[in-house]
């Protein structure tokens, strides 16, 4: 398996389409019958698997209808550290409920 994490955002896109081809052909589906169980237009799943290029909402809907859904479960679930004395800090630290401002100050 190719890890995702090492490529361009596009090459990520392409990997994830071919996926999910394969993943349809395992299953013995048409382009047009997974767009249908889907509920996908035809030329937009078409694209997708040419491109990679699809709107989050029709990728789960992808996901669904190949019984893939939980693959996403892993996603942004992880919190990452940059060092040991975060992962030690950690409770100690008070939780944000926002992020960081981090664009330039005006003057």
């Amino acid at each position: 398996m190719i890890l995702l994490s090492s490529k361009d955002t596009k090459s990520v896109m392409i990997e994830i389409a071919s996926r999910v081809k394969l993943r349809r052909l395992e299953l013995n589906l048409t382009q047009d019958g997974l767009s249908k169980r889907a509920g996908i237009k035809l030329p937009t799943y078409r694209k997708f698997e040419q491109t990679g290029i699809i709107a989050l909402g029709k990728l789960l809907s992808i996901a669904f209808a190949l019984n893939c859904l939980e693959d996403f479960d892993a996603l942004f679930t992880q919190k990452r550290y940059m060092s040991i004395d975060d992962v030690i800090n950690e409770d100690k630290v008070r939780k944000r409920k926002r992020g960081k401002n981090d664009s330039p100050k005006k003057i």
